[in-house]
């Protein structure tokens, strides 16, 4: 799977961008005008995006070289974002972001103990 290092890395920038705009948007929104539980709670959520976002893409050279810190990080980011978008689900469907890492972590697990 010579391609996992660039979906790992596409995987990653999606959930950067994905938190980087919606800290955006409640910034610009109401709830960005007071700083309170909520708004601390929305950034947040964004927090969690841009982070596992980034740890997946910290991955990418340790992928090409089938670094086993590389595979444990990228996993745990993936199941990380899929338990957050299960516990976001009954207020917002992320049905993309969900999939997503879905697939990724099936990869991560191929990728691994097919070498």
């Amino acid at each position: 799977m010579s391609f996992l290092s660039w979906t790992v890395l596409l995987v990653g920038a999606w959930a950067v961008i994905n938190g980087l705009l919606h800290d955006i948007f409640v910034l610009r929104s109401e709830h960005g005008k007071v700083y309170d539980r909520n708004l601390l709670r929305l950034l947040m959520d964004g927090h969690i995006l841009i982070t596992c976002g980034v740890f997946q893409m910290l991955t990418y050279r340790g992928i090409n070289t089938h670094a086993l810190w590389a595979y444990c990080v990228a996993g745990i980011a993936s199941i990380s974002l899929i338990i957050y978008c299960a516990m976001i689900w009954p207020f917002l469907k992320s049905v993309v972001t969900t999939v997503i890492n879905i697939v990724l972590v099936v990869l991560v697990l191929v990728s691994y103990f097919g070498n």
